[in-house]
């Protein structure tokens, strides 16, 4: 496909330098702190008259309301189509090809927020797409919730005064170097963004999965080779990353506990077997002290919960629990991502 402008595309927080991620944060946390409800009034026409394709052929809560309200924040019209209401689809049974449907939407929307399944369906959107195509969702990756992640891992550790100094201030975010995050659970599209994503800020990070649900090869050559990288510039200090099966492990001093659901949408056919291999794996207070996990450790879920993930003690505990400000806060990384897509401030 020839374009004569190449669309600024964001598929995934992997191809974003450390400084870029960190703008984005600094921009987000911007707007949540500046106006509770709306973005700073200078911005709030910057989307007047341009239309946001919402793509999905997954059900969302979280993802679909932070982006439409997001948008429509910014004086844009957000236009949501599932699966149902366009002709996706294989072709030989009637449906249209993903190139096709790329080039219809792409020359009648000023940008698509798309939440499929397999990753190189986003990655042909994109390449046929004249409008800037976001990654709402795939199964290999979800920046869109890593980066509300890392907002919230800011929050919890600088603090909301702290930050509002350094927002107001115009000083760049720090690194946060001696933050460790534990992942327990699968490995799925969330602990991908964040592993290529934390140690690029600092952040050290601790994966427990069972055995048989490692992590993807790719991902992992990726981290190995910015470490090795980090290590040859100067200042460039780079988080360890480290992989058990045993989430005491993992959450050996941890800062920060995430997890979330094991049986994906589209794997509810596992359900059983999958409970029996992640057994173990259900975060409580019990397990994070059995690891010796940080005294004033947090709890992290990018939501819908399970029961059997996390239990209620952990998960509506206040003083543990950053699951609701982590849902919050993709309206603002929304924002903030919309605005660099398209070319703002």
């Amino acid at each position: 496909m020839s374009q004569s402008h190449k669309p600024n595309h964001f598929l995934t927080l992997k191809t974003l330098p450390p400084a870029t991620i960190l703008s984005l944060v600094h921009r987000s946390l911007a707007f949540k702190h500046a106006h509770p409800h709306t973005p700073p009034a200078s911005n709030t026409n910057m989307l007047h008259g341009k239309t946001l394709a919402l793509l999905f052929t997954k059900k969302s809560t979280r993802t679909r309301i932070s982006a439409e309200t997001a948008w429509s924040s910014l004086g844009g019209h957000p236009m949501f189509l599932g699966a149902n209401d366009i002709q996706l689809g294989d072709p030989a049974k009637g449906g249209e090809s993903w190139r096709d449907t790329a080039t219809v939407v792409g020359s009648m929307v000023d940008a698509v927020f798309a939440r499929l399944g397999d990753h190189k369906e986003i990655e042909e959107l994109a390449q046929y797409s004249r409008a800037p195509v976001i990654n709402a969702l795939t199964a290999k990756y979800h920046p869109m919730q890593a980066l509300a992640d890392i907002m919230t891992i800011y929050e919890a550790t600088l603090g909301e005064r702290v930050l509002k100094e350094i927002v107001s201030s115009g000083e760049d975010l720090p690194r946060l170097e001696g933050v460790k995050v534990a992942w327990v659970g699968d490995a799925n599209n969330i602990i991908n963004s964040l592993l290529v994503s934390l140690p690029r800020l600092g952040i050290h990070v601790s994966v427990a999965t069972p055995a048989g649900y490692e992590i993807d090869a790719d991902i992992k050559e990726f981290v190995a080779v910015e470490g090795a990288r980090a290590k040859n510039v100067a200042g460039d200090t780079y988080g360890t990353v480290s992989y058990t099966t045993d989430p005491s492990v993992a959450c050996n001093g941890a800062h920060i506990i995430v997890t979330d659901t094991w049986v994906s949408m589209g794997q509810e056919a596992d359900k059983e077997s999958k409970l029996k291999d992640f057994a173990g794996y259900k975060v409580t207070e019990a397990m994070a002290k059995l690891g010796n996990a940080h005294p004033d450790w947090k709890f992290m879920h990018c939501l819908p919960r399970k029961l059997e993930e996390v239990d209620d003690e952990v998960f509506y505990n206040p003083d543990r629990s950053l699951v609701f400000s982590e849902a919050e806060n993709r309206k603002w990384t929304a924002i903030a991502v919309f605005e660099h897509v398209m070319g703002g401030k």
